[in-house]
């Protein structure tokens, strides 16, 4: 039974909602800071979770006036998550999920904020489930994607690259983070939020709904084939 407007495809983040990313990221980013001796607080945080990689990077050398470059910070950080890149798990739920709107005949896809480099490090474990979408929009390498999250360029693009592309109202989307939310809620669809626990509540609002994790999700409330 529909509670929600259905939807025919479905769009997934990928850090903190289908892998759990956020925590590695956290702390690689915190060890790039304190070598400098300044502190990652919670606001900058909230502030990039879900951003490009560049915004990431621009964001935390401004806000707390490291006097290296953004792509100085990008490269310190992309070389301390490459030695744990390859031992991310999946979160609650998202195999179960991926697997069942797969069989079910669900065109799936992936709107990351990520390169191409990290996602296929990060997903490598992963291969066979990632297998299961029909595309991944890989927002800080695609040359399509000029603004990132919060902007609705990546939900929108994502949209377009399915066979026959249906309406962004059609759409499913799931994120973790408020910049996704308000990405894909931007791009005209509907979103299901999964937030980490140190998100406000504040920040959730413009969600469709808000789940604890992926495994409390009912596909049948967004008229799609519900769990056997």
């Amino acid at each position: 039974m529909s509670t929600f407007n259905p939807v025919t495809h479905v769009i997934f983040d990928l850090d903190g909602l289908l892998l759990d990313s956020e925590t590695v990221y956290k702390s690689t980013h915190k060890k790039v800071i304190e070598s400098f001796g300044k502190t990652y607080d919670p606001e900058i945080r909230l502030k990039v979770l879900g951003t490009k990689e560049q915004d990431t990077a621009e964001t935390i050398v401004k806000c707390l006036g490291l006097p290296i470059s953004p792509e100085e910070f990008s490269k310190m950080a992309k070389d301390e998550l490459a030695k744990v890149y390859n031992n991310i798990p999946l979160k609650p739920g998202a195999k179960k999920l991926i697997e069942h709107l797969s069989y079910n005949k669900v065109p799936i896809a992936v709107a990351t904020s990520s390169s191409e480099q990290s996602y296929h490090q990060k997903t490598a474990v992963h291969k066979e489930l990632f297998s299961h979408m029909h595309h991944v929009v890989k927002g800080s390498t695609d040359p399509e994607v000029i603004n990132g999250k919060p902007a609705p360029d990546i939900f929108r693009i994502a949209a377009a690259r399915f066979p026959n592309p249906p309406p962004t109202s059609k759409c499913l989307a799931f994120e973790d983070a408020p910049n996704g939310v308000l990405s894909a809620t931007s791009a005209g669809m509907q979103c299901v939020m999964v937030p980490e626990d140190y998100i406000p509540e504040e920040l959730t609002k413009k969600a469709t709904l808000v789940l604890k994790s992926l495994v409390d999700f009912k596909p049948e409330e967004f008229g799609l084939p519900p769990y056997n």
